[in-house]
């Protein structure tokens, strides 16, 4: 597993943090204030989660006036889809040899 790999799965294993990301995903731009009327956890807390987002690539912020609106990256999830490919690859395989395997013992 790549550090970026490690990096996504570390960021999204925190399930407010994931659900952040998720409502960006679904939902579009935010600002962390409309983002905490969700969230079910303080302010500080969910900005705190959206600077490790960042941090990740996850999220990006764009400056309006006073306020931040944050969007959801897609493209940094291209580590995980990478090894999500390359693990379905992997499992295929072993089923298909288990599959050779079964039909060799009724035989």
């Amino acid at each position: 597993m790549t550090k970026a790999q490690d990096a996504l799965f570390r960021t999204l294993a925190d399930p407010t943090r994931r659900a952040i990301f998720e409502r960006l995903c679904r939902e579009g731009e935010k600002t962390v204030g409309a983002l905490t009327l969700k969230a079910g956890v303080t302010q500080p807390v969910v900005s705190k989660h959206i600077g490790v987002l960042k941090q990740a690539g996850l999220v990006r912020g764009r400056h309006e006036g006073r306020e931040t609106h944050y969007s959801a990256q897609l493209t940094a999830l291209a580590p995980l889809v990478d090894w999500t490919t390359q693990m379905a690859g992997f499992w295929e395989n072993r089923f298909d040899k288990l599959e050779d395997l079964l039909k060799r013992m009724d035989q």
